[in-house]
C-alpha cells in the first residue's frame, strides 16, 4: 500500500499490489507428434495410430506403411528372414528425365534401406510357414522393374519347390517406365511362375494395399487363389481420370475402391490390417497347403 496525498491536504491510501496471472512455462511438444487423419481430419495422436496397426483409432483409415512395417505386422515376431537382398537394379537404357535413373535409384535406397522396391523371404504367421513379398510404395511408388519382377519370381519359384504358401502384398503405382519394355516383361514373368505354382496346387494368397495400379494390378496381384484388399484401397489399372476421358463417361462413385471391386466380384474379401495375420492363417488351415 502507498499514501498519496490529495488536493486540500486531505491523503488516501491507493493498493499498488497488482494480481498477474502465474507465468506459464513454454512447453516443447515435438514435431509430428499429432497428424491430421486423411479419412475423418481429425487430429490423432502418432503413437497411438502406429500401434493401432497404423490406422486412425476413429474412421480405421488404413495409412500407407513401408515393406518392413508390414512384415513386422505380418510376420510371427523374429521369423522373417530375408531373401535375395542382394538384388539391386541397374540403369541399363540410361534414362533421364527431370532427374537421372541413376541418382533417382540412390536417393530411393537411402530413404528406405532396401536396394528395391519389394522384401522376400520366409517367414510363419501365426506358426504356419509361408514365403512372403512386400511391396514398398516409398521406393520409387513401388514400381515393378527387372529386379522386383525377378525377386517376387524366385520367392514363387522356391514357394513351388518348398511346397509353401506364397504372400504377395502389393502396393505400386505399375511398372517402372525408367525400365521401359525390361519392366513390362516382368508381367509375364510372375504371373507364369504362379501359374506353374498353381499346377503344382500351391496356394496363392494376394493381399492389395493403396494403391495397386498399372502392371502390377495387370499381372500377378489379380492372380492369386485369394485376393484380399485392406479397406478403400485403390485398385485398377488406368487412373480414373484417363479412363474417364476414354469413354467419355461419368465413372460410379467410389470406382476403383476396394469396396466397390468387392461388389462386383473382383476380390474375394476386405480385410482390416489388424485381422490379416488371422485370415492368412485360416486360408492356409483351409486349403491344406
Amino acid at each position: 500500500m502507498a499514501q498519496m496525498t490529495m488536493a486540500h491536504g486531505t491523503s488516501t491510501q491507493v493498493n499498488t499490489s497488482l494480481n498477474f496471472a502465474p507465468t506459464r512455462k513454454h512447453v516443447n511438444v515435438p514435431e509430428g507428434l499429432w497428424l491430421a487423419c486423411p479419412g475423418c481430419s481429425q487430429m490423432i495422436y502418432r503413437k497411438e495410430m502406429e500401434e493401432n496397426f497404423h490406422t486412425c483409432p476413429g474412421c480405421q483409415h488404413h495409412f500407407r506403411v513401408s515393406a518392413r512395417q508390414r512384415l513386422a505386422m505380418l510376420a510371427d515376431e523374429g521369423s522373417f528372414e530375408e531373401m535375395d537382398a542382394q538384388l539391386a537394379p541397374t540403369d541399363q537404357l540410361g534414362f533421364s528425365a527431370k532427374k537421372a535413373y541413376r541418382q533417382q535409384l540412390v536417393e530411393a535406397q537411402k530413404l528406405t534401406g532396401s536396394k528395391d522396391g519389394v522384401l522376400t523371404g520366409r517367414a510363419f504367421v501365426k506358426g504356419r510357414p509361408i514365403i512372403v513379398a512386400a511391396m514398398d510404395f516409398t521406393f520409387l511408388a513401388g514400381s515393378m522393374g527387372a529386379v522386383v519382377g525377378e525377386k517376387i519370381t524366385r520367392a514363387v519359384e522356391r514357394a513351388t519347390a518348398e511346397h509353401l504358401p506364397v504372400v504377395i502384398i502389393s502396393c505400386s503405382g505399375g511398372a517402372r517406365m525408367q525400365e521401359s519394355t525390361i519392366s513390362l516383361m516382368q508381367m509375364a514373368k510372375t504371373s507364369a511362375a504362379l501359374a506353374r505354382h498353381h499346377r503344382h496346387g500351391g496356394l496363392f494368397v494376394s493381399v492389395l494395399a493403396d494403391p495397386t495400379t498399372g502392371g502390377v494390378t495387370a499381372s500377378f496381384a489379380m492372380l492369386g487363389d485369394l485376393i484380399f484388399s485392406e479397406p478403400k484401397a485403390m485398385i485398377g489399372f488406368a487412373g480414373p481420370r484417363t479412363i474417364a476421358n476414354t469413354i467419355r463417361m461419368e465413372l460410379p462413385e467410389g470406382f476403383q475402391r476396394a469396396e466397390f471391386l468387392l461388389a462386383k466380384g473382383f476380390i474375394d474379401r476386405i480385410v482390416p490390417r489388424s485381422e490379416l495375420r488371422s485370415a492368412i492363417a485360416r486360408s492356409v488351415d483351409f486349403f491344406g497347403r
